[in-house]
């Protein structure tokens, strides 16, 4: 069997990949509601945040023979333990990561973690859409939060759990954009407009992640964007589609 990290569209599609190829695949997500779209095309899901542990009593208990990281690019601890697991439990590992972007902004700031884009904005100021999730909140409600000449908002997805978290780090209803992707150039400019937005962060997601309309919404109207690179890490066996992950996997005759 298979143990494949996903909770993205291109992790899901690479998952039925393998199971369409005959190889027994247990996924991994987070949330509970990232497993509906799994379990409906009958993958078999684990639910929750798994640590380096865990992921070894998996590979035991459930006898997995190879893990395929597919989990977002800024997903790090998920692909730490991963690849701790795989090593203390000696089978391989391979990461599938989405091709790098170049983008050609003038009005990009390119910045190289979550702190470095909050700093960046509290020296802009005005009217900051972040749109990175709810995991980092905190560390933009700290640097920005009740700034002179700044306003927050926090786009993510409509979860209870981000609701609570948006409420306990004291970010105001008016200012939660509770939506889930994707979303088109039109709407991420009509959203850029009815707030007024004069700065916009976000990560480098890849083109699955929406990225691309992000950024082209916010240049056409001429809002800066505050860009936080990939984390820099080294996965060892690394690919980009899903026709060099499923040729390692036939390599490995896992059947």
């Amino acid at each position: 069997m298979i143990l494949c990290l996903t909770g993205t569209s291109d992790a899901r599609a690479l998952a039925i990949r393998m199971k369409q190829e005959g190889f027994q695949v247990l996924t991994t997500v987070v949330t509970e509601n990232a497993a509906i779209a799994l379990q409906e095309v009958g993958l078999e899901v684990q639910i929750g945040r798994l640590t380096a542990q865990d992921m070894m009593a998996l590979i035991r208990d459930r006898h997995i023979r190879l893990i395929v990281d597919a989990s977002h690019p800024f997903a790090e601890e998920a692909s730490k333990h991963a690849r701790q697991a795989a090593d203390e439990c000696q089978i391989p590992y391979i990461r599938y990561e989405r091709e790098n972007q170049v983008f050609d902004d003038e009005n990009m700031i390119r910045v190289n973690g979550y702190e470095e884009a909050a700093e960046v904005a509290a020296q802009k100021r005005g009217v900051i859409m972040l749109t990175t999730g709810s995991k980092t909140l905190h560390v933009f409600t700290e640097r920005l939060q009740d700034l002179p000449g700044t306003r927050l908002l926090a786009r993510m997805l409509p979860r209870k759990d981000n609701m609570e978290k948006c409420e306990r780090l004291g970010v105001a209803q008016k200012d939660i954009i509770a939506i889930q992707g994707p979303f088109t150039k039109e709407l991420n400019q009509a959203l850029y407009k009815q707030y007024g937005v004069t700065l916009m962060i976000t990560k480098e997601s890849g083109k699955a992640g929406a990225v691309d309309e992000k950024i082209q919404s916010a240049r056409e109207l001429g809002i800066t964007t505050v860009l936080i690179k990939r984390p820099d890490m080294d996965y060892g066996t690394c690919y980009s589609t899903f026709d060099e992950v499923l040729s390692h996997i036939q390599h490995l005759a896992l059947k």
